[in-house]
């Protein structure tokens, strides 16, 4: 396991305090589904990206005042484009054209996609256990989420597995290329936030024309969205990825969806019942096992 940006070793204690603080990002992104329909203006997905992105990460800038220097500054725009640039639109175009369940189910195929990219571009050993539990947190977040009026809108199920196959790529890449010392994580995510903020600005005007009217509920809808679920999600996101083995953090935005579905309850009376109440299980159980190193097999066997 590699460790960055520390100079001693990291106790049980130091790992479950960073697996907790990465938790807290997909555990806010999962509110993405009711603050899109309940909150944001309808037909502007890429707007709401673009709301996310730029403004924290120029703040994050303002901040640190810290920019890239030599290869990172072609490093940062590929980073900023998979993570925030490709992946803001997609999710936002799933969330508007899926059930709320279908999208999440997309996303959470997000680890199988990181378990395969680690071996070819991480060298890293197949983990049968690793993608094995990935199925099973697959299965469990489709039990809990998806029901018999679940829609497979074809322009919602590409979003959603561009969105998962955008981001998985840019976490391998970001775990492989670490990041660069004496660049604390608020500048790192401050980087990526700006350069896919920039990338989606002249996309959004395109593609939607001007921005459309705020009211007080969209004003607020965007500032949890980029100041909670943007910049304080990132930059702990992005410390957890560089300090943590990047299947077990790509494993955690399973909670994302377990997420969404909890609020469903809370925010919008919606119900559990025994079979998705055993996919939440499954899904924690895949959580925790993500977490947890392969067990020793017998030699050769793969781990």
């Amino acid at each position: 396991m590699c460790w960055t940006h520390r100079s001693r070793r990291p106790t049980l204690d130091d790992v479950k305090t960073r697996i907790a603080l990465a938790a807290f990002a997909p555990v806010v992104w999962g509110s993405t589904y009711v603050v899109t329909t309940e909150l944001l203006p309808a037909g502007h997905p890429l707007f709401a990206g673009l709301l996310r992105a730029l403004p924290a990460g120029l703040i994050a800038l303002a901040i640190t005042r810290t920019l890239p220097t030599g290869a990172w500054w072609a490093r940062a725009a590929a980073l900023g484009v998979l993570n925030i640039g490709l992946f803001f639109p997609f999710l936002f175009i799933a969330a508007e054209r899926l059930p709320g369940g279908v999208a999440a189910t997309l996303g959470a195929a997000q680890p199988l996609v990181v378990a395969l990219l680690a071996v070819g571009l991480l060298k890293e050993s197949p983990s049968a256990w690793r993608f094995a539990w990935g199925v099973v947190g697959v299965v469990g977040v489709g039990l809990v989420v998806l029901g018999p009026a679940a829609g497979f809108d074809v322009i919602g199920v590409l979003a959603g597995l561009g969105g998962a196959a955008t981001m998985a790529l840019g976490v391998t890449l970001t775990k492989k290329w670490g990041r660069p010392a004496n660049v604390g994580p608020t500048a790192f995510a401050g980087w990526q936030l700006t350069a896919g903020g920039l990338f989606l600005a002249p996309v959004t005007f395109l593609f939607e024309g001007p921005p459309p009217a705020i009211d007080l509920a969209a004003a607020i809808g965007y500032l949890w969205l980029g100041g909670v679920g943007g910049l304080l999600a990132y930059v702990l996101w992005f410390r957890a990825i560089t300090t943590l083995p990047v299947t077990s953090v790509s494993m955690l935005g399973l909670l994302s969806p377990m997420s969404a579905a909890l609020l469903g309850v809370v925010v919008l009376g919606q119900t559990l019942d025994a079979l998705q109440l055993t996919g939440f299980a499954l899904a924690l159980a895949a959580i925790v096992a993500g977490q947890r190193p392969a067990p020793v097999l017998a030699k050769g066997a793969l781990q």
